[in-house]
């Protein structure tokens, strides 16, 4: 038997502020979670929960692999930091040389941040800074797109299109348009993959441009899956068109792949999955398998080549960075992650499960309330009729009595958000959907 590692009568549960989350009612009944090994965690109640988010979104290769464990542990032992400006450790260059092997094209360069939110500010900054650099300082202007989730940072909510992450924080940042999200339940429901219907969104993006003018747009930011926003999967041929228009008009594009980067849709990035390549990819959760915090910024190298050749001898290229930037756990837990997702074949593997995963997806539809499931790879978006005056009220309810039943599941909205580590079997695979099958025939 585990100990209880917390005692909830006695431990001070109102010291801790928790984020994203409904704090009077998790307090009122906590919902703990003390272990995890593979495919599962260890309640504080002990009980076996199947995780089915992959922790949130970055838990690829499954709870407390033994090799990233003893990596980080070897690390810690040696050296615990390393000053991150001016001075390096061997392992962030390692660590940038084999992940820059991963990308397709001339993505040869990676900047490391410490979540994807500060990847994406990094990324807004490093586009303004590059039109600079090549006299069109009038091109600061972001194209993100409604429902987007592109972190908390204030550039992060800018571009992003989800009202409740915007609402509270005033004005923002100034000059940041939004593309239409890229759903339709009318045309495009219950769609085994990519949508066939509204590749055509992508061409509002040439109104936005001709509303501004193209010398003052400097970056487009879309998600290639959008996660948070309840699984929208792109229309065929819709980020290609993006691809098309900004290049027409000398405009950057700019991947968030948070979420789809490692594996999540069988390649090792959505850029080859769609088989576009972006000027900068944003990544982060997977890239450490969620063990340490770290997030990467993949450029092109003409943008890092306009950096570098603008400055004279000794000087500082970019203004910008983080303390934790390459921290040595985070590298040394990247590199072992990279192990892990090599040795096990894990990204094909995930590309193998991904028909297995969607006709058990889809066998949902009829079910109570379900209005929509929309998959791609291993992601699966189960939307919810809402109650009345009540969003998100069923989706929590189904959330819960899952906890219940022994699944985590994510809930997003009145969708219900499921992204599993990559090493799940089959028969998880049912469990996991025969569960939540089950609790949508209890709620009300």
């Amino acid at each position: 038997m585990i100990k209880d590692a917390i005692d909830i009568k006695t431990n001070n549960l109102e010291s801790y502020w928790m984020p994203f989350t409904s704090n009077r009612s998790f307090k009122a009944n906590p919902r703990m979670l003390v272990a995890a090994k593979g495919m599962y965690y260890t309640s504080q109640d002990n009980r076996q929960i199947l995780d089915g988010v992959a922790g949130l979104w970055c838990v690829n290769a499954g709870h407390c692999r033994k090799k990233i464990v003893e990596a980080v542990q070897d690390q810690v032992s040696k050296m615990d930091y390393s000053m991150a400006f001016q001075m390096g450790h061997p392992s962030e260059f390692e660590f940038a040389a084999r992940l820059t092997a991963l990308m397709p094209n001339d993505l040869n360069h990676v900047f490391f941040a410490n979540s994807g939110s500060e990847a994406v500010d990094t990324a807004l900054k490093i586009a303004i800074a590059y039109h600079r650099l090549n006299g069109q300082a009038s091109k600061t202007r972001f194209v993100g797109r409604e429902k987007g989730y592109h972190g908390v940072g204030f550039g992060g909510i800018s571009v992003g299109g989800m009202v409740n992450n915007r609402k509270f924080f005033g004005p923002l940042l100034a000059g940041v348009d939004h593309l239409p999200a890229t759903y339709d339940l009318e045309k495009n429901a219950f769609s085994k993959g990519q949508p066939k219907w509204a590749s055509n969104w992508a061409d509002e993006l040439e109104k936005i441009v001709s509303l501004h003018d193209a010398s003052t747009i400097a970056a487009v930011i879309v998600e290639p899956v959008s996660g948070s926003a309840g699984v929208i999967v792109p229309p065929l041929g819709y980020l290609k068109r993006l691809r098309e228009i900004c290049d027409k008009h000398g405009i950057l594009l700019i991947f968030d792949e948070v979420i789809t980067g490692f594996g999540r849709l069988g390649k090792p990035f959505a850029t080859e999955y769609f088989d576009v390549v972006p000027d900068m990819i944003t990544s982060a959760k997977g890239l450490t398998n969620g063990t340490v915090p770290m997030s990467a910024v993949f450029v092109k190298s003409e943008i890092y080549d306009a950096f570098m050749d603008s400055s004279g001898d000794g000087a500082i290229e970019l203004f910008h960075g983080y303390t934790y930037s390459g921290h040595p756990l985070a590298c040394a837990a990247g590199l072992a992650t990279l192990d892990v997702y090599k040795e096990d074949d894990l990204f094909n593997r995930a590309l193998s499960m991904s028909d297995y995963w969607e006709n058990v997806a889809h066998s949902l539809k009829g079910y109570p309330f379900v209005k929509d499931i929309r998959n791609l790879g291993l992601i699966a978006g189960i939307e919810l009729e809402s109650k009345d005056n009540m969003p998100g009220a069923r989706a929590n309810e189904v959330f819960a009595r899952c906890y219940d039943a022994g699944v985590l599941v994510r809930v997003t909205g009145d969708t219900i958000a499921l992204s599993p580590p990559l090493i799940i079997e089959k028969d998880e695979i049912n469990r996991l959907f025969e569960t939540i099958g089950d609790v949508l025939k209890k709620v009300e």
